[in-house]
């Protein structure tokens, strides 16, 4: 039977907290939770039952490697996806985020960015997608030197796609949305599919 100490280091979400720390934008309220807290994973229950669910949120799309953040923000995305016109174009992009994230080349890399920006940038499915193209060596074009995106812009990215996630339609379903997400980001972080039903109207 593995031991604790072996269960939290293969946790993806255990990390040195100061790592991420700077980009939760946390008010004094917040920083008093994480009070003597060294590690991610406590830090996200502890913000957790604080009621800081955004924050929580925030700190785990900084904390995820690569690849399981952009699949936790396209499981969050699809599951809000409303019905209607739109969503042919959104499932567009967020299934090349999904390519990339079971495939990470650099072509699948450009390729979720110019879905993203057929989009125009306004969707969780866009954020992806941007997640993915800024999880990459760098941001110009293949024949350009490189840019590097900051390391940070992953999580940017991620957190924006959660947050849109949560906040589309009706506003009375924000918290159990963000409960949800934090359910399947624990369990994408100790190495399953993070899935969640697709809500119903």
């Amino acid at each position: 039977m593995p031991s604790q100490s072996s269960a939290k280091a293969a946790n993806k979400l255990s990390t040195e907290l100061s790592r991420v720390l700077p980009y939760l934008q946390l008010d004094a309220r917040g920083a008093a939770a994480l009070g003597g807290c060294d590690d991610s994973l406590e830090a996200l229950e502890r913000l957790e039952q604080a009621g800081l669910l955004v924050e929580a949120t925030r700190l785990v799309a900084h904390a995820l490697p690569a690849r399981e953040a952009v699949w936790w923000a396209c499981a969050c995305s699809r599951h809000t996806a409303p019905s209607g016109a739109r969503p042919a174009l959104e499932t567009t992009v967020r299934e090349a985020a999904e390519a990339w994230v079971r495939r990470p080349t650099d072509e699948h890399r450009r390729a979720a960015m110019k879905e993203a920006e057929k989009a125009g940038f306004a969707s969780p499915e866009s954020w992806a997608a941007v997640a993915a193209f800024w999880s990459g060596d760098s941001m110009a074009p293949p024949e350009a030197p490189k840019v590097p995106p900051q390391p940070h812009f992953k999580g940017l990215a991620v957190a924006g796609a959660v947050a849109l996630a949560a906040a589309r339609g009706a506003a009375s379903r924000r918290e159990a949305r963000l409960h949800r997400f934090l359910v399947s980001a624990r369990d994408i972080a100790g190495g399953g599919a993070g899935p969640i039903e697709a809500e119903t109207d």
